[in-house]
């Protein structure tokens, strides 16, 4: 069977589980959608997505489903509520989860999957929904060889690179590794935006600075335009990722490292600030607009 004939299917059409689904609408396959909230499965549906009744619908019309949800109470609505993608025979049917969680909330999944006969992959991935779009995001696997094995060739469809991490919970280990740098790039940025405040030095050159140094080439060289955009109050776009979705990943590190007996004093502290912007209306701003925000802010304490 040629890859393009295998039936995908997408739990979750949110912004990424949206974009994937048109990736992959893009690249031949048949797509099936589906969403708690239907109205979000319309932009798939229009690319030429069908979209389920439910999860379980969604699975016995799929060979492969991904499911990309918010947290783990949504995965678990998703796999064990009523008509869930767990409710089916899973056999002959790999299931993979893009869904940024700790490790222990996967490893159950698994066992879960394989009591339906199915094969279960972790993948959470590194990349917003542009490269989700343009198949480059980054995969961080966790299963068996053999479940990597048939999910590769549809995942190399989506991320420029997909690594096989080691056994399931590994790649959510890594996922959350990785946002750790994320978003603490995100609260360095802002202070150092803050820093140079007196400076008189154009917001462009600023960032296309920063964007030269060792720490800033990867994520400013992609996104520091909208940095800039941000700090000259130039209107935003609809955010990618935002504050809110960071602040529920900073928990999520924070709840691991506790279980593994461990403190992670900048997560901690980055937790704090963005807290404190999600207190006053800021938790929906896109990561670019939070340096911009946090300069205004700085500005605001000062005359008070």
């Amino acid at each position: 069977m040629r890859e393009q004939d295998v039936k995908i299917g997408i739990a979750g059409t949110g912004r990424m589980g949206t974009a994937i689904a048109l990736r992959l609408l893009d690249k031949g396959h048949q797509v099936t959608v589906w969403n708690r909230t239907r109205d979000k499965t319309v932009s798939a549906a229009r690319a030429g997505a069908a979209v389920a009744a439910s999860p379980a619908a969604l699975a016995r019309t799929s060979d492969k489903v991904i499911s990309f949800l918010t947290n783990a109470p949504a995965m678990q609505a998703v796999y064990s509520g009523p008509d869930g993608l767990l409710s089916v025979d899973l056999r002959a049917k790999l299931l993979i989860d893009m869904s940024t969680v700790r490790g222990g909330e996967h490893r159950a999944l698994e066992r879960k999957v394989q009591a339906r006969g199915g094969l279960f992959l972790e993948c959470p991935v590194s990349g917003t929904v542009q490269p989700a779009r343009d198949g480059k995001l980054v995969g961080f696997a966790g299963g068996t060889i053999d479940a990597f094995a048939k999910a590769l060739p549809l995942l190399l469809q989506l991320c420029r690179r997909a690594e096989l991490i080691g056994p399931v919970g590994a790649g959510a280990s890594m996922k959350l590794a990785a946002n750790l740098l994320l978003t603490a790039f995100w609260q360095a940025l802002a202070e150092a935006c803050g820093l140079m405040r007196a400076v008189p030095m154009a917001p462009e050159k600023l960032i296309d600075l920063f964007a030269d140094t060792n720490i800033g080439a990867g994520m400013l060289k992609t996104r520091g335009a909208l940095v800039v955009a941000a700090l000259k109050g130039e209107p935003a776009g609809a955010a990618s990722f935002d504050i809110d979705f960071m602040r529920k990943d900073l928990r999520e590190m924070l709840q691991e490292a506790a279980a593994l007996g461990m403190s992670l004093p900048v997560a901690a502290r980055t937790l704090d600030c963005f807290d404190e912007a999600a207190s006053v209306g800021a938790g929906k701003i896109d990561a670019t607009q939070y340096p911009a925000w946090w300069l205004a802010r700085t500005r605001q304490a000062e005359r008070a």
